[in-house]
């Protein structure tokens, strides 16, 4: 779209605002609402913010704005909002590509690919929950029929949620998502959404929008919508899985071979960049299931269904849904990643874990076709199969000392990540659970 054809968008359209938006470091989105008479003000100098008040930025009060300047082949409308519009932006600082933003940091590991030819695909699965608060403030599913000790695919469950999915739905297709499926999940008040893959920053910068589109939309229906990766202790988890090819200049996936021994349909190149993937896993954890909570889903346990779907252990298999990554032929499906996380910085993360694998021809060993929450700790470590970090300050001090990523991501930004982190975790740490109240109020 070029600068005459987006004020002609818009002009049809009738916006009256457009929303020039980027992300803090935890994928948040952050906007300004400006007026589509100065929609070009955007476009050269960008939108400023003072990067002191925005989280990761790694400014102080007294440094010059961040701009965010917007890149024209994002413009969409925002549906659920009449007469908005919304552009992505990039970070600049001094008229530079400004470090902290996640969104530049993608982008420059999208140019490695690029300089060998190589396009990144990605496929991300988004999970949420529809919830409701009681005058209590507990939590429950926004449907208060949707009871089933194992609810997944329920038709019930799915279709007294429709009028919420619904406006979803069509919101996104009116801003060029190809949304192919819907269902309800494995926890009560659980769906997903599906959406046809994407060149890696463009599912990037539709994830984001996704988030924006449904917890507006689920507050016009008087609910929440928690991306949050374990609302509930005794409820299945939200993951974000992640699905993984590198395409050639033509399009053909070099992720793909017949040939495959292991009949997983892997080429070399998969099985190397799988091997990145697993033997950076415990440091790749932090930039992609980023939150104190997040590793409440990432342990083995039985949930209220009597099914676990996270990965707890460093390891591959054919479509094995209780592996760190699942091959459903012919690509890889991470599944690390939770719907909490930052898109950009979490691609950026396997971008860099994966072309280690690739450049150094690293080998992920033999495929694991067994349901590994049945084997004792002692059977797993026989067959050389790792645990994930099971918290934050776990994968937080793993990536510390994983010094890939401080190379490839940047020494500044990545010490605002791990300070942030180091932050949240000593909060977390010094609050008093309701659980720690029941127990030992009146023990002793």
């Amino acid at each position: 779209m070029t600068r005459d054809e987006a004020k002609s968008f818009l002009e049809v359209n009738e916006v009256k605002f457009v929303l020039a938006q980027f992300v803090d470091i935890h994928g948040v989105a952050k906007t300004k609402s400006v007026p589509v008479s100065h929609f070009d003000d955007i476009l050269m100098d960008g939108a400023g913010f003072a990067g002191f008040a925005v989280w990761g930025l790694g400014q102080e009060p007294h440094d010059p704005d961040f701009m965010a300047v917007g890149d024209l082949s994002t413009l969409t409308l925002v549906p659920w909002q009449p007469g908005y519009a919304r552009i992505v932006c990039n970070g600049r600082v001094r008229g530079e590509p400004y470090r902290f933003d996640t969104r530049t940091i993608l982008q420059r590991q999208i140019e490695r690919l690029s300089a060998k030819g190589w396009t990144l695909n990605t496929g991300l699965e988004p999970e949420f929950m529809l919830l409701v608060k009681g005058s209590d403030g507990s939590l429950r599913p926004a449907d208060s029929s949707d009871t089933l000790d194992k609810p997944c695919y329920d038709y019930k469950g799915l279709s007294r949620s429709r009028g919420f999915l619904e406006k979803l739905v069509f919101s996104l297709q009116a801003t060029g998502f190809d949304v192919y499926q819907i269902d309800h999940e494995d926890a009560n008040g659980q769906f997903e959404i599906n959406f046809t893959y994407s060149t890696a920053l463009t599912t990037a910068d539709r994830f984001v929008l996704f988030r924006m589109a449904a917890g507006e939309i689920a507050r016009e229906f008087g609910m929440i919508c928690t991306f949050m990766p374990k609302p509930m202790s005794n409820r299945t988890g939200t993951g974000c899985h992640m699905h993984l090819s590198i395409a050639d200049s033509h399009g053909n996936n070099l992720f793909k071979d017949d040939s495959d021994k292991n009949r997983l349909g892997l080429s070399t190149m998969a099985y190397h960049f799988l091997g990145g993937l697993l033997a950076h896993a415990p440091a790749l954890a932090a930039l992609v299931a980023p939150s104190v909570n997040s590793y409440k889903r990432l342990v083995v346990g039985r949930s209220l269904s009597g099914a676990t779907w996270a990965p707890a252990y460093i390891s591959y298999g054919d479509n094995n849904r209780t592996s760190m990554v699942r091959v459903p032929y012919g690509r890889l499906e991470l599944r690390l990643c939770d719907s909490s996380c930052n898109p950009y910085l979490a691609t950026a993360a396997v971008i860099v874990a994966g072309l280690d694998g690739i450049d150094k021809k690293m080998d992920p060993g033999p495929p694991h076709n067994i349901n590994h929450y049945k084997h004792s700790p002692k059977e797993l470590e026989e067959l050389g199969i790792g645990i994930l970090p099971q918290s934050i300050r776990a994968a937080t001090l793993e990536l510390e000392h994983d010094r890939l990523f401080h190379v490839q991501l940047g020494e500044d930004f990545l010490k605002e990540f791990i300070d942030l982190k180091q932050m949240e975790w000593v909060e977390y740490q010094r609050h008093v659970s309701d659980w720690e109240i029941q127990r030992y109020l009146e023990f002793y």
